[in-house]
């Protein structure tokens, strides 16, 4: 079994904590959620290359995105003052 066999499951779960973090009542488990989900969008996107699943590569990218703007819509300043 090659490496990029294996980075499946690490990407799986990174997805799995990511969905659980963003699903807290605190917003800095919140506000980890969103990194935690663009590190899994990464994991995903260099398995899928190196699969030629390009279907999943570009719903990576699409979801990326899509975190980046709930970052960015989020309000991130009393999170960063308590972390």
């Amino acid at each position: 079994m090659d490496w990029i066999d294996l980075l499946q499951w690490p990407a799986f779960a990174t997805s799995v904590a990511a969905a659980w973090l963003v699903g807290s009542d605190k917003e800095r488990f919140r506000f980890w959620g969103f990194w935690t989900f663009l590190v899994s969008n990464c994991l995903w996107v260099i398995w899928g290359v190196q699969e030629h699943a390009w279907a999943l590569v570009g719903l990576q990218f699409c979801l990326a995105l899509m975190n980046i703007r709930g970052l960015k819509k989020a309000d991130t300043t009393d999170v960063r003052e308590h972390s």
